[in-house]
């Protein structure tokens, strides 16, 4: 008895790249991140290939990247250099799972909105325990209770400013949907702030993007820098300076980002 059509195998790696990597996904503005189109895109398929091979579904493979994901935060519990280096790692792998379930979907035809949730989850705990993570390192994990409740706090604050800027983006697609307007796509033009002085500070952050250091794959890695930085300057002094620095750069990437929401089209019909 054949195999259901959803369950065929690709003939190549060109066949799987050219169904599951349309010109559409590659070129997305916003949802591809940079190591995808760096050098994951490029590595992703092979793997693919191995996941379609079994009859692990699409949503399965994004259980992969939220596993990953979570274990990229655990790492970080291991002090010093070690743990941040596994950090990095296995924030990899999430990206890699992350290229891989949105693969098999397309080949198998299986998108859902269960997949779209999941991935959404994955992206959103990560983060979150990262940066409660990162407050326990600048305690000095294992910690020392009171006196140390000063850094576990600001690791959890920075963790609730990540969520909530991430939310922004869920609230806007709420807002447009209660009333009625379409779907926005990937225009530059519906993200342009209307205000002069606005677009002026936007076009200036893109100089330095620091709104980006708080992905998942940037936080590990910027981490693990400071973490070469702390053989050299000493632990836990240049973990709080790292944490308090993302904290304040968490505060002025949520309002500037809430103010280029309102200041743009994207919440106008």
């Amino acid at each position: 008895m054949s195999a259901p059509d959803s369950y065929r195998r690709p003939e190549s790696i060109a066949q799987l790249r050219e169904v599951t990597q349309p010109p559409e996904v590659r070129q997305r503005r916003n949802a591809e991140h940079w190591t995808a189109h760096l050098y994951l895109r490029r590595i992703s398929p092979y793997l693919t290939w191995a996941l379609l091979k079994t009859r692990i579904s699409a949503n399965g493979v994004t259980a992969f990247m939220i596993l990953s994901g979570w274990l990229a935060a655990a790492s970080l519990l291991i002090p010093g250099i070690g743990g941040a280096a596994l950090a990095v790692v296995f924030g990899q792998v999430q990206m890699l799972f992350d290229c891989c379930d949105g693969e098999v979907a397309r080949w198998r035809h299986s998108s859902s909105p269960a997949g779209h949730f999941l991935d959404a989850v994955g992206h959103y705990t990560t983060e979150t325990f990262i940066a409660i993570v990162l407050g326990l390192r600048a305690a000095s994990w294992p910690f020392d209770a009171p006196s140390d409740y000063l850094w576990t706090t600001l690791g959890f604050a920075l963790a609730l400013v990540l969520v909530l800027n991430k939310a922004l983006n869920d609230l806007t697609r709420v807002a447009r949907a209660y009333a009625g307007l379409p779907r926005l796509g990937n225009e530059e033009a519906d993200a342009a702030p209307q205000h002069r002085l606005i677009a002026l500070a936007r076009r200036a952050v893109k100089f330095f993007p620091f709104h980006r250091m708080f992905h998942s794959v940037e936080l590990t890695l910027v981490t693990f820098v400071v973490a070469v930085l702390a053989l050299f300057t000493g632990t836990p002094a240049t973990e709080r300076v790292y944490l308090v620095v993302l904290m304040a750069f968490a505060i002025l990437g949520l309002i500037g980002h809430f103010v280029a929401i309102i200041s743009s089209r994207r919440l106008r019909s």
